[in-house]
């Protein structure tokens, strides 16, 4: 099937940018005016080398520069697919909202309740161990900490991995130290102990990911994570968790509510 011009537009031989990224640059913006949606086949090898009229190793070298970027995701077999945008927005106001405690939810089941997606944990970890330099720094320098380790998916997909630490006289000997902390998680225990929470500090970076991160993720080429760090204080001004979450940045929106004054 030949491709429009109007689609994809055409080479300009007069251009000093190498033929294999004007077709990626064609095919990006296609992309962002929406002739190509998510989940949609982008064309194949065969009809861009027709279209362009150059060779297979040039089309997949542009097709490359897509993925390379996270905008596409090949599929053995099958062809190479526009990357879905992220399914789940994380209102940074909202997440941590005493009512949703109340309720017996966490915050990521309520994320996940206001995508449509079904949400699961998986690959639990709870033990004492002897926390990094950073972590104890956050906390106050304890000697030992309680490490809550779990990887989230949505529809059956992993999207983010976090640990949480928190100090071993809060935690040691209550339901925090078990695998299943209770409705709301392990915020509506630290209140139920008395540590009433008071505000959240939060520090967020993206970057690439480690090969440990692309396999517990399973990543695609290209794609970039989150790395936010969070310590949770209560209402004396004690440090009573440090979260440390690394995120797919192709799963989330990150969403924020600022005040004018």
């Amino acid at each position: 099937m030949a491709l429009s011009s109007g689609l994809l537009g055409v080479l300009d031989p007069t251009s000093d940018r190498a033929v294999f990224r004007q077709i990626a640059d064609h095919l990006r913006e296609s992309i962002d005016k929406g002739r190509f949606r998510e989940g949609d086949k982008l064309p194949s090898e065969t009809e861009l080398v027709d279209h362009y009229g150059v060779s297979r190793m040039t089309v997949r070298n542009a097709l490359s520069i897509l993925q390379g970027e996270g905008l596409a995701v090949s599929e053995h077999g099958k062809g190479v697919f526009v990357r879905p945008r992220p399914p789940v927005r994380r209102l940074a106001s909202d997440r941590f909202a005493r009512r949703h405690r109340d309720q017996g939810k966490s915050a990521f089941t309520v994320e996940a309740e206001a995508a449509g997606v079904h949400s699961e944990v998986d690959g639990l970890e709870v033990k004492e161990e002897k926390p990094s330099q950073d972590v104890a720094a956050r906390l106050g320098s304890p000697r030992k900490v309680l490490a809550r380790r779990r990887r989230y998916l949505i529809d059956g997909r992993p999207v983010e991995f976090a640990t949480s630490y928190l100090p071993l006289d809060i935690a040691r000997g209550t339901q925090i130290a078990e695998p299943n902390p209770g409705p709301g998680g392990i915020y509506a225990r630290l209140e139920e102990k008395g540590h009433r929470l008071d505000h959240f500090d939060e520090e967020i970076r993206a970057r690439m990911p480690s090969p440990h991160e692309v396999r517990t993720l399973h990543l695609a080429s290209g794609v970039p994570v989150i790395h936010l760090i969070r310590t949770a204080y209560d209402t004396e001004g004690r440090a009573v968790e440090v979260c440390d979450t690394v995120m797919a940045a192709d799963a989330f929106v990150l969403a924020y509510q600022l005040p004018a004054t």
